[in-house]
């Protein structure tokens, strides 16, 4: 029986040739005619990592191209931090890379800093870079489990997510939240280490390398995951720079460039810490130079320990800038008034430009910041290391498998909340 069509419906195969219209210059002419596919990868699918899209095009299971399609986690934060005070914009960092929350205050912090003049006391610098590198330690963890069980290695991803549990509890320790704590503010931290912080990071980084082991010793020389991952997704150095690829996925193809070492922020420059790199840009090169990190992590923050001031201000004494210690709230009403200006004005940064960049998990993270010469900045933006790695995917799996697309996609680990904003 054959099925009557009514008059004023869509033609599906009309709209369908019009799609293809638009992808026109974007994917080959074989595509035009039909003789290779167009598939759909995401969004919402496990191993994108996140709400991304993928347009495939494949000669049967073979990637002739990739088109990468964004923003389906877009949350206006760089616009929104436009309408708030530079202080408390710092809460919305938070939401970004969501992995990585305190590399995302530190990005802003320094730019404000840079911006407004303020200065950083050396017990808050070192705090800081012991919350960067476990930051670092967490967003590893999170990779390589989801990178793991990806390609169905599910206990790596169960150990992963216990280590991180104890990063986890520690961050609870410091600002009261496991995730998004904005510990990290202009002129320093929220505030001082409390004391069961150093016992739990003491007991942490006597326990972590050897788990670092056990990870080693399921994946590094396992054949089923060294096929699956040597020789696949391989990015030259020239054509990584070329693309902006920073971060372990730019280390993974040989050029050694870290900002903590070339351009070093927060005392890095203190520290002796080696900047792995890889040899021939593969999705095992990315995956290796991340287990390395993941160790030099534990030496810096052991270095931090032993330069870590017994005492000291933890955060910036200049009263223009910093609300006064809790303890004068009650003895000062000069000091009531100057916190009640400072959270509901906030403070002035000059009308002019800046522009500052560390290195977080995930690779360079820049913040571009404006000021007004009064208390909200004209402009934010942030370069993102997630939007350029998603940007570089079509050059990494041309000529591979669909299901290569899947480890490739994971090797350089990307949020989508970081690329989107």
């Amino acid at each position: 029986m054959a099925i009557q069509t009514p008059a004023n419906a869509v033609n599906p195969m009309k709209e369908w040739e019009g799609s293809l219209e638009e992808l026109k210059g974007l994917v080959s002419e074989r595509a035009m005619t039909g003789e290779t596919m167009l598939l759909n990868m995401g969004p919402h699918h496990p191993s994108t990592h996140g709400v991304l899209r993928l347009l495939l095009e494949l000669d049967g299971e073979e990637i002739v191209n990739c088109l990468p399609d964004v923003g389906f986690l877009h949350t206006g934060i760089e616009k929104t931090m436009e309408s708030k005070t530079y202080e408390k914009a710092v809460t919305l960092t938070d939401r970004m890379d969501y992995l990585a929350p305190m590399s995302n205050n530190m990005a802003y912090c320094l730019a404000v800093e840079k911006l407004a003049g303020i200065d950083v006391p050396f017990r808050a610098q070192i705090i800081r870079v012991i919350c960067m590198e476990l930051t670092r330690i967490n967003s590893h963890l999170v990779w390589l489990g989801t990178h793991a069980i990806d390609m169905g290695a599910m206990s790596v991803f169960l150990y992963c997510f216990r280590e991180r549990e104890m990063i986890l509890k520690m961050f609870e320790m410091l600002s009261g939240q496991r995730l998004m704590g904005s510990y990290i503010r202009p002129g320093g931290v929220w505030r001082d280490l409390t004391p069961d912080f150093l016992p739990a990071l003491e007991a942490f980084l006597n326990y972590f390398p050897g788990k670092v082991d056990d990870y080693e010793a399921l994946l590094t020389n396992n054949p089923l995951w060294v096929e699956r991952t040597q020789g696949v997704g391989i990015i030259e150095p020239e054509k990584a720079l070329a693309w902006g690829v920073s971060g372990p996925s730019l280390r993974g193809s040989g050029v050694a460039w870290d900002i903590r070492k070339s351009m070093p922020y927060s005392s890095y420059e203190l520290f002796d810490f080696n900047v792995p790199v890889g040899e021939h840009g593969d999705v095992y090169d990315r995956f290796y130079v991340r287990i390395l990190e993941m160790r030099e992590s534990v030496r810096i923050i052991q270095q931090a320990l032993k330069k870590l001031p017994e005492t000291g201000p933890f955060r910036s004494e200049n009263r223009k800038f910093v609300p006064p210690p809790r303890s004068e709230l009650g003895q000062s009403m000069e000091a009531v008034i100057h916190h009640f200006k400072l959270w509901t004005e906030g403070f002035s940064a000059p009308d002019e430009e800046v522009f500052s960049a560390i290195e977080s998990p995930r690779g360079e993270i820049g913040v571009y910041l404006h000021g007004t010469g009064g208390n909200k900045p004209r402009r934010v933006h942030f370069k993102t290391p997630s939007f350029m790695h998603i940007s570089a995917l079509p050059v990494m799996t041309a000529g591979h498998l669909i299901a290569d697309v899947v480890a490739i996609v994971g090797s350089v680990d990307v949020v989508l909340g970081d690329c989107d904003r």
